[in-house]
């Protein structure tokens, strides 16, 4: 799904025309029957969910009887896995409704008590299953393949036992594992003291802006204020907020080094070299997917360089600065759209993914899969969900009449085709998806959303504000996000070398990176030293491990596969559904292959910097003809 959307909450209906636009504080009552999605064929009211619950509640009870008769037969072992696996099919249809009608009315607090218990059931089930992995692991190997080829039907879990062997030498016995799951207490607490701090009790800059206004800069109004178009103040705002931070590097960044120290406690305990591989041997992910990511980037820092040069001429500036990073490349047009119109259009763009992929999107659009309208107490922002497997995916939107509802829709329509075609052409076992992939399904279609709209539309305006958008979006996720991977990585390095971490350290080895990928000693930009500290801004260095640089990876290769069915038509689109279609039936990387792009190669960062730089081309020919 896309990071965060925070949409206006208005809808009203235009009966005469049929088409719907958006007015503040509607009640779900008011909304058309198809502007909502429709929740019945899970369950028609409470007391169908309410019997569902019961069912599930004895299921879970007997999970726990197979404990310790896994290995007694080959029967023994498939029916172990055929209830575990229905049982939790079952608990993904009951949280999935309880969730989404949670979301419907955050007030109603009979419907947030459905998801109080529902997470209460999953709890149970976790409990009640934690022995599977424990005792698979305990059974020689040669006895689980006797068992598989005496029962057939246990073919439908190979993969999944598979995956548990092969994480054999990595996994514990049952006393440690839970050694380490009581850990997870302690080591949670950087996260803790992290948010309560940034959010809560750190002191906020105070500035005075040329227009006399006083700004508190709280994270959120920095995020505000600094793409505000007047130079001086855009300097003095980043200034302020980022120096904040240098009063507090040395108790940030003791926070976050017990945040790595406690990484590498799990990682050397689970018998990994390193944190890293311990993170991406979840998914069987080569440490070279990483290290390939960030030495593929600094190959094209030449681009970035190219980027930050057009971003200082269209500012009108002799030199660019850092702080000059985040107003609009261009000005913004007004783009509107209705929800059919938005539809129609949207129909329209996913004609290169083939006729079964449309269909299914007209088939979301007149089932009712989507509910559009942002309703009072309605949550905020947009998701896909496909959990309940039997059904179709659901979406959650708040439509806002503009361009960025349009591409949020086309975003999380990826996801909804992916979970789709996954749950039609995947057992339950194998229908979810590693992150990995997850967001190459649904910015690929934010990507050719773009294309389309850049040879529809009438005015240069408008083509130059699509095209800076998708610029920024480029820049902002695939050289940015590595650079986050980059600082990660060489944090991680440090301790695991033994070697000290402070705060001051910290600070420096970022401001070392950040002047590297902006080009602060060729002239693409000036980084002022209190950058440095911009680092105790990004909670993701807190909150995750390893995570960011998926951002880069999904935005690179959806941009390669856009550009490939682009160019190669339907053959490239079949190659693509080996993603769409492939679940977790085998791991990440070997799908993406499957499509057609080998991660370990050039060839997506070839077709993605390619793409920038013929974005930037563009751009440059329009300014050109401007003057």
């Amino acid at each position: 799904m896309k990071y965060f959307y925070n949409f206006l909450k208005i809808i009203l209906a235009v009966l005469m025309t049929g088409k719907f636009t958006f007015a503040q504080n509607l009640e779900r009552k008011d909304v058309p029957e198809k502007m909502k999605w429709d929740n019945s064929i899970l369950y028609k009211n409470i007391d169908e969910w309410q019997k569902d619950k019961q069912v599930i509640e004895t299921q879970i009870k007997k999970i726990s009887e197979y404990k310790g008769k896994l290995g007694e037969n080959a029967n023994s072992l498939y029916n172990a896995l055929r209830l575990y696996f229905d049982t939790y099919k079952s608990f993904y249809k009951l949280s999935d409704y309880a969730n989404r009608i949670s979301d419907e009315d955050l007030r109603n607090s009979e419907n947030q008590s459905l998801t109080q218990i529902t997470n209460t059931i999953g709890t149970q089930y976790g409990e009640a299953s934690s022995y599977l992995s424990p005792e698979l692991l305990s059974l020689p190997q040669d006895k689980i393949k006797t068992f598989f080829n005496e029962k057939k039907e246990l073919k439908e879990f190979q993969f999944f036992v598979d995956d548990i062997l092969r994480l054999r030498e990595h996994t514990l016995n049952a006393s440690e594992e839970q050694i380490l799951a009581s850990a997870g207490l302690i080591t949670s607490t950087p996260n803790d003291v992290y948010g309560i701090f940034n959010n809560a009790e750190k002191p906020n800059a105070k500035i005075k802006l040329s227009t006399n206004e006083e700004v508190e800069l709280s994270s959120s109004a920095y995020s505000k204020y600094r793409t505000t178009p007047v130079r001086e103040d855009r300097e003095k705002i980043m200034k302020a907020f980022f120096e904040s931070y240098q009063t507090f590097q040395n108790t940030l960044g003791a926070n976050l080094t017990g945040k790595i120290r406690g990484d590498y406690f799990f990682a050397k305990n689970r018998k990994y070299n390193t944190v890293l591989e311990g993170s991406l041997n979840a998914n069987k992910i080569p440490v070279s997917v990483y290290e390939n990511l960030i030495s593929q980037i600094h190959k094209n820092l030449p681009t970035l360089h190219r980027y930050l040069k057009l971003k200082a001429k269209m500012l009108g500036v002799d030199q660019l600065h850092y702080y000059d990073l985040y107003p609009p490349l261009v000005k913004s047009v007004d783009f509107k759209f209705t929800v059919e119109e938005g539809q129609n259009l949207i129909l329209d763009v996913f004609k290169p993914m083939g006729e079964e992929y449309v269909a299914t999107v007209k088939k979301a659009f007149n089932d009712r899969w989507i509910d559009y309208a942002a309703t009072t107490g309605k949550r905020s922002g947009a998701y896909s969900s496909g959990a309940a497997y039997d059904y179709h995916p659901y979406i959650l939107m708040n439509w806002t009449d503009d361009y960025e509802a349009v591409s949020t829709l086309a975003h999380e329509l990826g996801h909804t085709m992916h979970s789709y075609f996954s749950n039609k052409s995947q057992p339950f076992v194998n229908a979810q998806y590693a992150t990995f992939v997850a967001e190459i399904a649904s910015t690929i279609n934010e990507t050719l959303l773009n294309n389309y709209m850049v040879k529809k539309v009438k005015t240069d305006d408008e083509k130059l504000y699509l095209l800076g958008s998708y610029l920024d979006l480029l820049k902002g996720t695939i050289y940015r996000q590595t650079q986050f991977a980059e600082f990660e990585l060489d944090l991680h390095k440090k301790i695991e070398n033994g070697e000290p971490l402070t705060g001051e350290s910290i600070s420096k080895i970022y401001y070392d990176i950040v002047k590297n990928y902006y080009g602060n000693n060729v002239g693409a930009c000036v980084v002022d030293p209190y950058v440095a500290y911009e680092w105790g801004f990004i909670a993701h260095f807190v909150n995750y491990t390893y995570y960011v640089y998926q951002y880069a990876t999904s935005l690179i290769y959806a941009t390669a596969f856009a550009e490939k069915i682009v160019k190669e038509g339907q053959p490239a689109v079949d190659k693509f559904y080996n993603i769409l279609k492939g679940g977790s039936s085998d791991f990440p990387i070997e799908l993406i292959k499957k499509a057609g792009i080998d991660p370990l190669s050039s060839e997506a960062f070839d077709l993605t910097i390619a793409k920038m730089n013929k974005v930037m081309d563009q751009i440059e020919e329009i300014i050109s003809k401007k003057k």
